[in-house]
């Protein structure tokens, strides 16, 4: 499977204008040589969380039908990172994924809320599960903050997710957490990570880049600068079956200690 991971800066508070921005980016992409792109956590809005309640997407319903004309139009998978979604229930920050023939084959909402960036002010935390199949094979994926829990990370995996996919707004100055941390979550699960992270500023954060695909031995197989960018990789997934049978982690544990 080919991968393109749009790592973007975005405009804050500027739907309209992250809509515009990321179809001239399609425009850049080999299509043929291309079966999924991935965006990164809050992509048509940034972190403007104040005005939420007014630039949100009621019910997800613009994001949705402008991903799906997408993915029809250049015949490609989209992990749509993930946008703020307006309900009834409150603004979720939700990503959703469509595969290339326009339907919408998967939602999940963050779950783990980042209280150091006032997160849980102005967003609810989601209820639903990770994992999703795509052309054949099982994914899942997450937002940001979600990789620092192990444990919600190896939950799809025991269900036999293949390939974790995380969306991000990850701050400069713990970057370092971040490629240690995908690290860890791909060789503990012997699993691909694909984390696509925004670059640039708002008013009061510095986002760090550093795009990456690591395969299931924790080996970097792409990594993305500090600036703007496409990161292309293409992945092998019979890698994690391979990896998974000759060091058996899933076989050997024990479950009933912990």
């Amino acid at each position: 499977m080919n991968i393109a991971i749009f790592q973007m800066d975005i405009v804050f508070g500027n739907p309209e204008k992250n809509y515009e921005k990321l179809s001239e980016w399609m425009k850049n992409i080999n299509a043929d040589e291309t079966d999924t792109i991935v965006l990164p956590e809050l992509w048509t809005t940034g972190y403007d969380l104040t005005r939420l309640d007014e630039i949100g997407d009621k019910d997800g319903k613009q994001t949705t039908a402008f991903l799906q004309k997408i993915a029809k139009s250049y015949q490609v998978n989209v992990i749509g990172g993930s946008f703020a979604k307006q309900t009834d229930e409150g603004v979720f920050n939700t990503m959703i994924v469509v595969d290339r023939n326009g339907d919408l084959v998967h939602e999940y909402s963050k779950l783990h809320l980042f209280k150091l960036m006032n997160e849980h002010h102005f967003l609810q935390p989601g209820k639903d599960e990770p994992g999703f199949l795509l052309e054949g094979t099982e994914f899942a994926g997450f937002i940001c903050y979600d990789i620092r829990f192990p444990e919600w990370i190896r939950k799809p995996v025991l269900s036999g997710a293949k390939v974790i996919v995380v969306s991000a707004e990850w701050p400069s100055p713990r970057i370092d957490h971040w490629l240690t941390l995908l690290k860890a979550r791909a060789i503990e699960n012997q699993s691909y990570v694909i984390a696509c992270n925004r670059v640039g500023s708002d008013p009061d954060n510095e986002f760090g880049g550093r795009s990456i695909v690591i395969d299931p031995w924790g080996k970097e197989i792409a990594i993305a600068s500090y600036q703007e960018e496409i990161l292309y990789a293409e992945i092998d997934l019979e890698v994690s079956k391979e990896v998974r049978s000759r060091i058996p982690v899933f076989e050997d544990r024990r479950p009933d200690f912990y």
